[in-house]
């Protein structure tokens, strides 16, 4: 009897054996030790601390001097949190000051082009969780921007249009590559994805979700697939 039909035979199975070992497998699976708050509350604050003391350490003395070995240039301050940013292709990355960049995020260049990308990042930029950014010739994201998690800039898409050329594994055109900007105190919600050739205009924001696909102007809010104005930001709302 395989392990499918073991499990099967104890579920269903109505004779007192199969019930009683079911039981038993039931209670095993769910067993829990007591956890008197007296004990287990100071326990969670330590463990919490070790895992802060430990994250802080890894982060300073191994992931941001490892990662800045990859970098053309780094600014002062460089913040990264959750361990190393996966970097592929002949990429080109600089980062200003003051930057908080995600352990989960990828860096790609395209590989099939004639000059090497570059990614080049202003200060006081955060860069959330999973976000993927995919740089065919050139990404600018200027000062102040705010990228969410699971964010992705498509500069290129990795794959020719034709369905032969896509089976050979041949890869996109040119025309298919193109710089992506985000102007200075630009923010994207969470899941935005901007695609190649797109300039966002100043301050403007693009809800979660979005897929941008032209331009769009400073100071405004957009969203929706493909992302359209909304309205534009208030006077208030751009006091700072």
């Amino acid at each position: 009897m395989n392990m499918q039909a073991t499990r099967h035979w104890l579920k269903h199975n109505p004779s007192p054996l199969a019930r009683g070992l079911f039981r038993a497998i039931k209670a095993c699976i769910h067993f829990s030790i007591p956890a008197p708050r007296l004990l287990v509350v100071p326990l969670y604050h330590l463990t919490r601390l070790l895992q802060n003391v430990w994250e802080s350490a890894t982060r300073s003395l191994w992931w941001t001097p490892i990662f800045k070995g990859r970098l053309q240039h780094v600014g002062k301050n460089l913040y990264l949190y959750g361990g190393m940013p996966f970097v592929s292709g002949p990429l080109a990355i600089s980062l200003g000051d003051n930057c908080r960049v995600s352990g989960q995020t990828t860096f790609s260049g395209r590989v099939s082009g004639h000059d090497q990308p570059q990614l080049l990042i202003g200060n006081n930029i955060d860069i959330g969780w999973q976000t993927t950014i995919a740089v065919g010739r050139k990404v600018v994201i200027g000062d102040n921007v705010r990228i969410a998690g699971r964010a992705f800039l498509a500069g290129y898409p990795g794959h020719p249009m034709n369905a032969e050329a896509r089976a050979a594994g041949l890869p996109e055109l040119d025309s298919q590559v193109g710089d992506i900007i985000l102007e200075p105190d630009v923010w994207l919600a969470t899941g935005v994805s901007v695609m190649a050739g797109v300039t966002i205009g100043h301050g403007t924001i693009v809800a979660a979700g979005s897929v941008v696909t032209s331009d769009l102007p400073p100071n405004v809010v957009a969203g929706g697939v493909p992302a359209k104005v909304l309205r534009a930001l208030t006077d208030e709302e751009m006091a700072r």
